[in-house]
């Protein structure tokens, strides 16, 4: 479970991202978070694996207080926190599989990792990876010979080769065509229900994260204001969250 307790975040420069958010996500949830750029979507997903630090309340996941957390004990939680972001941060000159194979040096020994040995148990954990996002063929391309949506499946294999027990994604079908984006949504909601795992995704396309999550957490300027599941999302609610009508840009990816 992850559990936001009064959790406010405060930047160096004065900027507020976070006000008093309280919130339970339970183990193996699909949660899509909503709002307009800069409500704070992203800062409350990076607090989950401490790429941003809380300045007020606790967070707490797997059972850990995530703002005590450093050294090893942060590097062994956020091997539990897999992340995927809008811009894919692949290798792009070499293989789709070394790609993959790059979240298994955490667990590897010095010379191992330094010299890229990886085991035959390793490899397979890879390749077991890009079988499960649809793309076991492309094992031995090179990533920059791959279109966007192949590559962002790259990213997601990438991320279920660490086993986490919760993927956070930030924007991860932004960049994308709308069929595209939907297959990868449909990704994470096969890996969800399969493999049980929690997912944390921020995005900006309200059709896209009716569709996929079963739950939706709305942010406008740092503060919640509708967290609940996807069939009680109304026209009034969805003002509230972006205090306005929506646009066409917010429903891009509405079917046709």
């Amino acid at each position: 479970m992850i559990e936001f307790k009064n959790v406010g975040k405060t930047y160096p420069n004065g900027v507020v991202a976070l006000k008093n958010v309280s919130l339970k996500i339970e183990n193996g949830q699909f949660v899509a978070i909503i709002g307009l750029s800069g409500a704070g979507k992203s800062t409350l997903i990076r607090l989950v694996n401490k790429m941003e630090v809380v300045t007020e309340g606790r967070l707490v996941a797997e059972n850990l207080d995530i703002n005590t957390l450093k050294g090893k004990a942060l590097r062994q939680y956020r091997r539990r926190v897999g992340m995927v972001f809008q811009s894919f941060n692949l290798i792009n000159r070499t293989t789709v599989i070394n790609n993959v194979l790059a979240a298994r040096v955490p667990d590897m020994d010095p010379i191992s990792s330094t010299f890229g040995f990886f085991s035959k148990q390793d490899k397979l954990i890879a390749l077991e990876a890009l079988n499960k996002v649809g793309i076991l063929e492309k094992a031995y391309i090179r990533a920059d010979q791959l279109s966007g949506g192949q590559q962002q499946r790259v990213a997601l294999a990438r991320t279920l080769a660490q086993n986490p027990s919760i993927i956070l994604a930030d924007e991860p079908v932004a960049s994308l065509d709308p069929i595209t984006a939907n297959q990868i949504m449909s990704d994470f909601e096969r890996i969800n229900k399969e493999d049980n795992i929690t997912i944390l995704v921020n995005m900006h396309h309200v059709d896209l994260a009716l569709k996929y999550a079963s739950r939706v957490i709305g942010i406008n300027q740092g503060e919640i204001v509708y967290d609940g599941s996807t069939k009680d999302i109304t026209e009034d609610i969805l003002k509230k969250i972006y205090g306005r009508d929506l646009t066409d840009e917010d429903i891009m990816f509405k079917d046709k």
